[in-house]
């Protein structure tokens, strides 16, 4: 039986050059400028999403690979995030925006207020997506970066502290009565003195409380640490897996441990899982694009060079396609996950020829060997989901009206016939819209 699910897209390029690298370039939307970001917006609210989260890294990484972070645009520029959520709240009335925020970057008291500003403003539809990216730490303090855990725990004072501020007004504590012209009292008010590990801050904060709810607070992340953050904190997981049912259950039931260990409800968060379909018109057009995948040419494969030279910070493009990648090097400040991504279980001997190759190939959403299909076939196994007790899926791309449509325009009225996709909104902005169901 068909059950709704919670729909988000995840804006992989941030707020950078959208549509760069694609023929939706010359649309001639000026990236700089909030007009295509509100459009797609507007799209996204439309279409019944309950979110959006903005992409973020406030630094182009290691000063000796720099150029390959920014010479096709893939890890830089960005403007802010948390800027951007502004000009597309103005543009919608019921969709969450989640811009990344990173506890390294920010101040607990300054981040609470800018928050509790927004939340506000929105009409209670702010959400936060928490990143631990530890490189980005030396822009903004001399302290000696942190390891991956200690990072977490770090994050945690953070969001803790920020919480304390919120909840610095207690319940009477705003009057706002012109008969006595009270307008708050002060006696109501926590002082909060924090004192930890990695801040000290005083309050309370001078933001006001909030009505309905705290900003929700988003998490990707599938390490143990990570998951025991959203187990504790979260109201969304960001989840990477096999979309195949054993270990969706297993996922999901990881998140819930989690959860239920901190003393909250599994229900508590939910899990989207991560998606980039390929929606095609027909089968038979599927079929053609993944039989050409499974041999790309030179040209091809150096797309995908310049991608992971980005990702990986190391420069791929200049290396012999047909000699075996020696993992040495990568530097050390390095991701070995995201090595592992590119390495997967060919070996050390394979050539990067094979790596860059495997990234290349895609698979038919019918027979769950990837992710291209009909729309049809892509409801098929968000329908799938569900009945393995899924909350929902996360699609993503650039945020760009182009992509947006090819995506959607197909999907959308198939997922609200199954009744996959919802028609109406909540009430009390994103929180409500996230326990709706």
């Amino acid at each position: 039986m068909s059950r709704l699910q919670h729909f988000g897209w995840f804006l992989a390029r941030g707020f950078g050059p959208q549509g760069w690298g694609y023929p939706s370039l010359d649309w001639d939307y000026d990236w700089t400028r909030p007009e295509v970001y509100q459009e797609a917006a507007r799209t996204l609210e439309q279409a019944g999403f309950d979110l959006v989260i903005i992409e973020d890294s406030p630094s182009l990484g290691s000063a000796d690979t720099i150029d390959l972070r920014v010479r096709h645009a893939f890890g830089g520029p960005k403007h802010d995030s948390l800027l951007l959520a502004p000009y597309l709240f103005q543009a919608t009335r019921h969709l969450g925006v989640v811009p990344t925020v990173n506890p390294a970057a920010s101040l607990p008291y300054t981040s609470a207020r800018q928050f509790a500003t927004l939340q506000h403003l929105s009409g209670h539809r702010l959400g936060l997506n928490v990143v631990t990216d530890t490189g980005s730490a030396r822009h903004f303090s001399a302290a000696p970066q942190l390891g991956h855990d200690e990072a977490y725990d770090r994050a945690e004072e953070w969001l803790a502290g920020i919480r304390a501020l919120w909840r610095s007004w207690d319940d009477g504590a705003l009057v706002a009565d012109p008969v006595s012209g009270v307008y708050a009292d002060g006696t109501r008010m926590r002082p909060v003195q924090h004192r930890g590990a990695h801040y000290d801050f005083d309050g309370p904060l001078n933001a006001l409380p909030f009505t309905d709810g705290e900003p929700a607070i988003v998490s990707p992340g599938g390490s143990g640490r990570g998951l025991a953050f959203a187990g504790a904190n979260s109201d969304v997981q960001l989840a990477l897996a096999p979309l195949h049912e054993k270990a969706v259950r297993e996922y999901r039931q990881r998140v819930h441990d989690a959860a239920l260990a901190r003393g909250r409800r599994a229900e508590d968060v939910k899990v989207l899982f991560a998606i980039q379909p390929v929606i095609t018109a027909s089968a038979e057009e599927a079929d053609r694009i993944v039989a050409a995948s499974a041999h790309p040419d030179d040209a091809a494969l150096a797309q995908i060079a310049r991608k992971q030279s980005s990702d990986l910070e190391t420069d791929l493009t200049a290396l012999d396609l047909d000699s075996p990648l020696d993992p040495s090097i990568f530097g050390a400040h390095v991701s070995r996950g995201s090595i592992q991504r590119l390495i997967g279980d060919r070996g050390e001997d394979a050539p990067l020829r094979a790596h860059l190759t495997a990234l290349a190939r895609t698979g038919r959403l019918h027979d769950r060997s990837g992710f291209v299909g009909t729309a049809e076939e892509f409801a098929d196994l968000v329908e799938e989901l569900g009945e393995w007790g899924n909350d929902g899926v996360l699609l993503w791309g650039d945020f760009h009206p182009v992509t947006l449509h090819r995506t959607l325009d197909e999907l959308v009225p198939i997922l609200r016939r199954r009744g996959l996709l919802r028609r109406e909104y909540a009430d009390g902005g994103l929180q409500a819209n996230l326990q709706a169901f």
